[in-house]
């Protein structure tokens, strides 16, 4: 009875979610020392942030063109179609933006950072460092894990920025909603709470993705098959517990 319990998903979940709570606490007790060595940083940021840039701008240009096309429809029934910009702004900084940002890093820059840790492991990297007295957790895994918090809120907030864009192309120059009234209304009707709600969100993603990221690149096992199989747990956890804690979130700011 006892073999059976040790052995059931739920055991195996709790003593996961126990591991990876001791591994998030060693990773934030090296972020410190590891911001001594600010060009680290500033590399995994370009990695994890411009690079995904391309594909975060051509997002949310869609994203806010689609916002628009919905959006006028539902609100040309109401005979609100002033309203689109507010309806726009408000669904980009609270929701999509975030949301869709981080399910965008989860699959681009927190599959590299699985895969790029995993190599490490499996070549025996991680290991000739521990052997030569360096920790790989603050030279390899907190420059890491800190370039993808930091980035996600500036992904998000380009995102963000150009489905406003998208929102505005289609609005105003092919819907025929007025300029003036898209912004003016935008601007009165937005306060810093919902800016916050937005950063907030994305700041808390960005730690998720980064945490799953460099956990399961850390403890891939270190082969072909192994780092593969992180990539994938990587991407799926990674987007399931986006959702989780958007629900979460949007109940707290409520």
């Amino acid at each position: 009875m006892s073999a059976a319990l040790a052995d059931s998903p739920w055991t195996r979940s709790l003593r996961k979610l126990g591991a990876v709570a001791v591994f998030m606490v060693r990773l934030l007790a090296q972020c410190g020392p590891a911001l001594a060595r600010p060009r680290l940083i500033v590399n995994q940021i370009y990695n994890a942030g411009s690079r995904s840039l391309v594909i975060i701008m051509l997002s949310g240009l869609f994203v806010g063109m689609v916002l628009a096309l919905q959006g006028f429809e539902l609100l040309q029934r109401f005979g609100s179609e002033e309203a689109l910009g507010t309806a726009a702004a408000l669904a980009l900084l609270k929701e999509l933006g975030p949301v869709i940002t981080a399910l965008l890093f989860a699959g681009r820059a927190g599959t590299s950072l699985t895969s790029e840790i995993g190599l490490m492991g499996a070549t025996d990297q991680l290991t000739a460092m521990e052997m030569m007295a360096v920790d790989p957790l603050r030279y390899v895994a907190a420059p890491r894990f800190l370039g993808g918090v930091i980035a996600m809120p500036l992904l998000a907030a380009v995102f963000s920025v150009i489905g406003l864009f998208g929102a505005q192309l289609i609005g105003v120059h092919l819907m025929g909603v007025d300029r003036g009234s898209f912004w003016s209304q935008m601007q009165s009707a937005i306060d810093l709470k919902d800016v916050v709600e937005g950063v907030t969100k994305s700041v808390v993603f960005g730690f998720a993705c980064s945490l799953v990221a460099v956990y399961e690149g850390y403890y891939s096992e270190p082969t072909a098959a192994g780092v593969g199989l992180a990539t994938t747990r990587t991407v799926v956890a990674s987007s399931v517990l986006i959702l989780l804690l958007d629900y979460v979130l949007t109940a707290g700011f409520l």
